[in-house]
């Protein structure tokens, strides 16, 4: 599966996700699906994904090593 930029004569160009596949000599190309009312960043994640870029969110990035009171916390803990 990749992503494929079709230009359109005076039209914006589509962008097609499309399968390749080989029967014989011959290449076959199926669109799945059309993703051009999609924005700009969906696009390029989508074929980043498709490459096999991993994503990653904050809490697997970063590690919490200790957390300091502030504030009513620390107050709290004083007077105790």
């Amino acid at each position: 599966m990749y992503i494929e930029t079709v230009p359109n004569r005076s039209s914006p160009p589509a962008i097609l996700l499309r399968e390749s596949r080989r029967e014989g000599t011959k290449v076959c190309k199926r669109t799945l699906a059309n993703l051009s009312a999609l924005p700009a960043k969906q696009i390029e994640l989508l074929r980043r994904s498709l490459k096999g870029e991993e994503f990653y969110t904050f809490e697997q990035l970063f590690q919490i090593v200790r957390n300091i009171p502030h504030g009513h916390v620390e107050a709290i803990l004083g007077t105790m």
